[in-house]
């Protein structure tokens, strides 16, 4: 009999699976129940988007396409980061379409760490961080970030955690799950710390046109920062385009050439329908934004006044779609008070230390869901904590 445990990968197995996943797996069982804990927009796709990528196929535009995407959709791209947030890019050189933001992310990883390397990461964060860096031989260091600090990470903070191993900070900001966001003069304290070595920076920008009361800054719009940053976003949040796997990196040409290498024998090229889609997306999709940028902040407002009313802390998101209240005035840790919320009253929100340790004692609720779901989620979580009294 085969012995599968001694032929997989012993740091494959090291990993630990989502901690997102198993309230999905028990919410799929249920009927009636109210999902607040998926990261995806509520929306459909806007028609005019879904129309391009229908056309393309209706023309017969089926076949692969450049390794690093079709030249008039990087061409859109930088035409796109340079109206909306003042940057510029060589599409021809410093711009990889990728299959979603994740292979962006991994591309850099992979592109730029060695066995060894440290690996800055802010937590809490996004899930895939500390395991692409594992997979890449990168050794993980976490920063805690702080409600108090507005989940930012300060120059101070990074300089405590810099080594002579830091190869990479990895930027997650605007942040999933506690909806910080970073300052132009947080980046220019950062640029100060980082001046005269060479570790370079992975802006995850996923959810840059989702901020609330502030225009989104990029690390790449801080001069001294330009040269060492990879910027990785894509079409999932701000277009409503999660299935149709788009995403895009832009960096230095020396890097990003080395990226694409990999990614020419990992993957090809990304779903040429996909960048039919994303060119009229990029070209005609700035109304979509706002309007639904409109109704996130509707349902952030809502959302954030319902959780204080009912007496839990919480920081006011001021970016993507993510509320990060604190339960510990329950008495339940985190993931217990996700289970049972789940159980007992049919919602599912995401416990905080899914995205690392100090989420211990808070919960991530996504509002890109409807008015009338989180209005009903609200009520079951007043009913909820009442019992907890």
């Amino acid at each position: 009999m085969m012995n599968y445990n001694n032929i997989m990968s012993k740091k494959v197995q090291s990993l630990a699976p989502s901690g997102i996943r198993k309230f999905f797996d028990v919410l799929d069982t249920m009927q009636d129940a109210i999902s607040l804990g998926i990261g995806e927009p509520d929306f459909v796709t806007p028609w005019h988007i879904r129309e391009a990528g229908i056309f393309s196929l209706e023309q017969g535009h089926t076949k692969y396409t450049s390794n690093a995407g079709m030249t008039k959709l990087r061409t859109e791209i930088a035409k796109y980061l340079e109206r909306r947030f003042a940057l510029n890019y060589d599409p021809l050189g410093q711009i990889i379409v990728t299959v979603g933001g994740s292979e962006a992310i991994d591309l850099c990883v992979r592109a730029l760490v060695e066995p060894g390397d440290e690996v800055i990461i802010p937590i809490p964060s996004f899930v895939c961080y500390g395991p692409i860096t594992t997979m890449a031989d990168g050794v993980p260091v976490y920063i805690e970030t702080k409600a108090e600090n507005e989940f930012r990470i300060t120059s101070e903070e990074l300089e405590k955690a810099i080594t002579p191993k830091t190869k990479l900070v990895i930027l997650p900001f605007p942040n999933n799950p506690t909806g910080g966001i970073m300052r132009r003069q947080d980046w220019e304290d950062i640029a100060k710390v980082l001046d005269g070595t060479d570790i370079m920076l992975l802006s995850d920008e996923i959810y840059a046109e989702l901020t609330y009361g502030q225009h989104h800054v990029s690390p790449a719009n801080i001069p001294e920062l330009f040269d060492r940053s990879m910027l990785v976003n894509g079409f999932s949040k701000a277009y409503a385009m999660t299935g149709w796997r788009l995403g895009y990196v832009c960096g230095p040409e020396q890097i990003v050439k080395q990226m694409l290498k990999i990614h020419q024998y990992g993957i090809m090229s990304a779903p040429t329908m996909s960048q039919y889609a994303a060119i009229d997306a990029l070209k005609d999709g700035d109304v979509d934004i706002e309007r639904m940028k409109e109704a996130y902040n509707h349902r952030r407002q809502l959302l954030l006044k319902g959780l204080r009313d009912m007496g839990l802390e919480c920081f006011e998101p001021r970016g993507a779609f993510y509320m990060f209240p604190s339960i510990k005035s329950t008495g339940l840790t985190s993931d217990d008070f996700c289970t049972r919320f789940l159980q007992e009253e049919k919602v599912a929100v995401i416990p905080g230390t899914a995205f690392g340790e100090n989420g211990e004692g808070f919960v991530r609720i996504s509002y890109a869901s409807s008015v009338e779901n989180i209005e009903t989620a609200l009520e079951r979580m007043r009913n909820f904590i009442q019992r907890l009294k």
